[in-house]
């Protein structure tokens, strides 16, 4: 006979519960982690399901490359799953019945979420056909991009009038897209782990920018860059760095990357001679770079590993050991490379909740005092009728427990039902027609 099912979702204290969840979310204990979802697998179109996968890309490695989506996915489905798999990031990608392209950044599980409007957009492959050299892929998404943020607190307006942005929603946007990946500790964190940089720039109003009269008023629009980082010495010649890639590859690709020297009498022919075909110091300016673009490190030298036998020597005098040699610093020119996608989008509103909460702000729309006052109240009661929710589920919950310990049957012999559910039953269609700019009913501005 088989066992009865037991309803594991309604009650605390199931076999399955907190023992196996991972820990809260925080920074000092481990390191963020993202899903970028698209809403809508079969409706939003080729582009837009190109452009997750981009975007999956960017927030490599913690990020689930490989998330498939289902027509019947919630949202609720989503944050559910948040806190056992350790996701603190929401990224949902959607599109409206006007053919909008919206982004939702939320963050897990009590929010806040900033909703964008994706105004242009250009894929990865647009970036690598338009390139000459483009940047293949290798080990540059096996650790996070480097962060660098710019405008993304304005600066006062110059007439004395109050910004459209509120102070307190820039600094709220600015702690968001930092939390998306590690922190970066300058004295612990080696410098070649740092192979992406994640460029994010803000278009300041043009009250802000410049003294003429604001022409566009309220906008909050950020354009995202991806790049690359590739590096090489600075001070050498093409030639002699010619010889140095030769060294460092195989037997079978040295054939190639060594320079004809047959018809030379001396090796100096090649390094000196100046019609050496722009092999030898032809300019000065062949082996220089701009100098803002020149960064000094430590040069990389393999040492030998000695053994545990070779060590008990040493200790014990037995043999004497060089002087360790002193690091090297060399130069390096830093050079960026694209590797897309390009994102110019536009925040529109600001929620609590994880896309369902209180409007902390909003592009287009504005109430009045009477009506911010009207809807806290509004809001107000929905937070003492969750409570009572909840605090009905848990006498049901102790009730329930007293019952089967008194009639001595175990706990999960009977199904525990009648319980009502917290969660909302709204899906993942909600707020697509409101990022259009006519949605939302309450708006608080700061």
């Amino acid at each position: 006979m088989g066992r009865r099912r037991s309803k594991k979702r309604t009650h605390v204290g199931a076999h399955n519960g907190s023992s196996n969840a991972v820990p809260a979310n925080t920074s000092a204990s481990r390191a963020p982690k993202t899903m970028v979802i698209r809403i809508g697998a079969g409706e939003i179109g080729p582009s837009v399901s190109q452009l997750v996968k981009d975007v999956r890309s960017i927030m490599e490695p913690g990020t689930a490359s490989r998330l498939k989506e289902r027509r019947s996915n919630r949202l609720r489905d989503y944050t559910a799953m948040a806190g056992p798999l350790g996701v603190s990031h929401l990224l949902l990608f959607s599109r409206s019945n006007t053919g909008t392209t919206n982004l939702r950044l939320a963050l897990t599980p009590r929010g806040p979420t900033l909703h964008f409007r994706i105004d242009q957009y250009s894929l990865c492959k647009d970036i690598r056909k338009a390139m000459r050299h483009p940047k293949g892929g290798g080990k540059e998404y096996l650790t996070a991009p480097l962060l660098v943020m710019n405008n993304f607190t304005s600066p006062p307006p110059l007439d004395g009038s109050t910004s459209a942005v509120p102070r307190h929603l820039e600094s709220l946007a600015t702690t968001i897209f930092q939390s998306l990946f590690p922190p970066i500790s300058p004295q612990t964190t080696p410098l070649s782990s740092i192979r992406r940089v994640l460029l994010l720039n803000r278009e300041l109003p043009k009250s802000a920018a410049s003294s003429l009269p604001p022409i566009e008023d309220g906008s909050y629009t950020i354009n995202l860059r991806h790049y690359a980082i590739t590096t090489k010495r600075t001070g050498l010649s093409r030639s002699i760095r010619r010889l140095n890639a030769a060294d460092v590859l195989t037997d079978s690709k040295a054939k190639r990357g060594l320079p004809n020297l047959g018809k030379l009498d001396d090796v100096a022919d090649y390094l000196l001679d100046p019609s050496g075909a722009g092999t030898g110091f032809t300019s000065g300016s062949e082996s220089e770079v701009e100098t803002d673009a020149e960064v000094e490190v430590m040069e990389t030298n393999a040492r030998k590993v000695m053994s545990r036998k070779q060590l008990e020597a040493s200790r014990n005098g037995d043999v004497k050991m060089p002087p360790r040699e002193r690091p090297r610093v060399e130069r390096r020119a830093v050079k960026l490379v694209e590797l897309g996608p390009r994102i110019k989008m536009r925040m529109t509103k600001v929620e609590e909740g994880v896309c369902d909460g209180k409007v902390m702000w909003h592009e287009f729309l504005s109430k009045s005092n009477e009506e911010v006052r009207a809807m806290e109240e509004i809001w107000e009661g929905r937070r003492t009728e969750k409570e009572l929710r909840r605090n009905v589920q848990k006498e049901n919950v102790e009730r329930k427990r007293s019952e089967k310990r008194v009639q001595g049957r175990p706990e999960d012999e009977e199904e525990i039902d009648g319980v009502e559910d917290d969660w909302d039953d709204e899906g993942l269609q909600g707020d697509e027609d409101q990022l259009d700019g006519v949605g939302g009913t309450e708006v608080f501005m700061g």
